[in-house]
């Protein structure tokens, strides 16, 4: 995530916003676009003028980002070890469909999902349980047979909602910040590998 944090400290510069604290990431992290922008110039934002600024920090990230993406540890083998065992998996994200293309891309897993839901999909974003529920329904599986991984706030929120278990990533939030969450996270790891070390 720290990535998208440079994209968003260049955008704020630009746009003359002050930069965002770790309590705004909080807020903000997970969320849609469309729900990101009003937050943070605190007042409506009209649909051409948010996509405009989606266009702009999403830009800023896809820039940013060439080149310097790689697999978080653990995820490629964690992705085949679920591959073998016939296990469905889906990608469930509140990323404009660019960056998702995008970051597949750049980690060599363009291939790797053959159920992908944006949050753009579906009538509500995180912390609603949308995007989750819609993925567990084209992967064909209930909500209680599901297990999410995610790195915000907000993601922990919508998988709650949805019904799942979920693990709490540490890429851009302290574990001490998802324990303190209610409920809390069913596990916190640092990466995928040392989920396979517990799991």
């Amino acid at each position: 995530m720290h990535l998208h944090a440079e994209a968003f400290a260049v955008f704020a510069e630009r746009h003359g916003l002050p930069p965002l604290t770790p309590e705004d990431r909080a807020r903000l992290d997970g969320r849609r676009n469309s729900e990101i922008f009003p937050i943070l110039f605190r007042r409506d934002v009209p649909k051409h003028e948010w996509l405009a600024f989606e266009e702009e920090k999403e830009g800023l990230y896809r820039e940013l980002s060439r080149g310097r993406l790689l697999p978080m540890k653990g995820l490629p083998v964690l992705i085949d070890r679920l591959r073998l065992s016939g296990i469905a998996m889906a990608l469930a994200t509140s990323a404009p469909e660019a960056n998702v293309a995008h970051t597949l891309r750049e980690l060599g897993l363009a291939e790797a999902f053959s159920v992908i839901v944006r949050g753009d999909e579906v009538p509500r974003g995180k912390p609603a349980p949308d995007v989750f529920i819609e993925a567990a329904r084209r992967l064909g599986v209930g909500p209680g047979d599901c297990l999410v991984f995610e790195d915000a706030p907000m993601g922990i929120a919508a998988a709650h909602a949805a019904g799942m278990r979920v693990v709490a990533l540490t890429t851009s939030f302290q574990a001490a910040h998802f324990e303190q969450l209610q409920p809390p996270p069913s596990l916190t790891c640092g990466d995928f590998e040392e989920f396979l070390g517990v799991s």
